[in-house]
């Protein structure tokens, strides 16, 4: 007997939802009856889009008849109260990453919807990409053994694609940590098991038109021993999916004779107000609705050194190199024959509403990599390594969806 759909509504029509517009389009599972969003244009598109009804403010969305679930796609500052606003009301959570910019706000946000009842998944985020189920899989299998040493590198033009003022300001949530490194950290703790005891870290505040972190790296040990080095730089210098085969972090191809463009667009902009236009030119619709990806989304080279074998994540599956080298390939959606790589973020929301399972990426895992972008601000502010109090398990047998 098929389940009735997800009655789904959204908070905030900009990019975050214009990348995960296609796949909530796409599954039946779900059905987008309600978005809230201050800007006319961007509800009317919605309307016409999904045929759902549009809504100026948040108590109208969560009057909406029949709305079982929230997707909550606003800037970082605004998650946690209508997060809280959301349980309030009864519904369950779905929220971009980062979970909140303050720790108190996140487990304010984990409590209440604990307290309410109702899921709190933080996603989508890279950790549900299917490559890194992919690799989890088999280090749970045991057969290469205890993870011992991870990589993770990724460069970009973060920083230099439209921002809104509050997105350089790092109190408020601005730069590369809670925006961009908070992948690497969720990537590199469910591999790793969850549980990191320490952090080392730096960071690179190099531009002074842009006076926020731009960069950052590193060094996280696990109970059990393990330990990852993450890198990110969103310069926009050196572009890591060359190391990639060229395919993009959304699992799109991409034309190397690009190289640059993010700066030279920026570059229109001479005020705050212009650049925040510019970034309104991609939020949905304002913009044609992105092609299917081919390749599943990934977020830069990673590289997992167990006691007998290596794995490295791809677009499109994983390689694995212990007594043979070989390459497994991911799962593509069976119907398109593409990626659909938001697909699994879709399905952990639909077993948390309609059969009760959480993923791994629960409210108290999203608070525990918040913790760790905090961590990696302190330690390098201090020179000295950050010690870590709200960190959680990856549970045997659970895995992203």
């Amino acid at each position: 007997m098929t389940s009735e759909p997800v009655r789904l509504g959204v908070v905030g029509l900009g990019r975050a939802f214009a990348l995960t517009a296609p796949a909530l389009r796409a599954d039946r599972r779900v059905d987008l009856v309600a978005a809230c969003a201050p800007r006319a244009e961007s509800r009317a598109a919605f309307e016409k889009a999904f045929g759902g009804r549009g809504y100026a403010g948040l108590d109208g969305l969560l009057a909406h008849p029949g709305l079982e679930a929230v997707y909550i796609a606003t800037p970082h500052e605004l998650h946690a109260g209508q997060a809280i606003a959301a349980a309030a009301a009864g519904k369950h959570v779905l929220v971009e990453k980062p979970l909140a910019v303050s720790m108190a706000d996140g487990e304010a946000m984990v409590e209440t919807c604990e307290k309410a009842g109702v899921a709190l998944i933080v996603g989508p985020s890279h950790s549900f990409d299917a490559p890194v189920a992919q690799a989890r899989t088999l280090i749970g299998s045991g057969a290469l053994g205890s993870v011992r040493m991870i990589h993770a590198f990724n460069y970009t033009d973060f920083l230099y694609r439209p921002r809104r003022p509050e997105e350089l300001r790092t109190e408020e949530g601005g730069g590369v940590l809670f925006s961009q490194a908070v992948h690497q950290v969720d990537v590199v703790r469910l591999l790793a098991g969850g549980l990191t005891t320490q952090v080392s870290a730096f960071t690179g505040s190099w531009d002074p038109a842009r006076p926020t972190e731009g960069a950052c790296s590193a060094l996280l040990t696990f109970e059990g021993g393990a330990f990852a080095g993450l890198t990110y730089s969103g310069y926009g210098r050196f572009d890591s999916d060359e190391w990639m085969g060229w395919t993009g972090e959304l699992g799109r191809e991409k034309d190397p004779a690009d190289y640059g463009r993010a700066r030279r667009a920026l570059a229109a902009a001479k005020t705050p107000d212009e650049e925040t236009a510019l970034k309104r030119t991609r939020a949905f619709g304002a913009a044609e609705a992105p092609p299917t990806a081919p390749h599943h989304e990934h977020f830069g080279p990673v590289i997992v050194c167990c006691e007998r074998g290596d794995i490295r994540l791809t677009p499109d599956g994983i390689w694995v190199y212990g007594e043979e080298r070989r390459f497994e390939a991911a799962p593509l959606n069976a119907n398109s024959g593409m990626a659909d790589p938001r697909a699994p973020v879709l399905d952990a929301l639909v077993a948390a509403v309609r059969d009760g399972i959480e993923p791994v990426q629960t409210g108290r895992w999203g608070l525990a990599s918040l913790e760790v972008c905090h961590a990696i601000l302190r330690s390098a502010r201090s020179g000295a390594p950050a010690g870590l109090t709200r960190q959680v398990a990856v549970q045997s047998g659970e895995a992203t969806r």
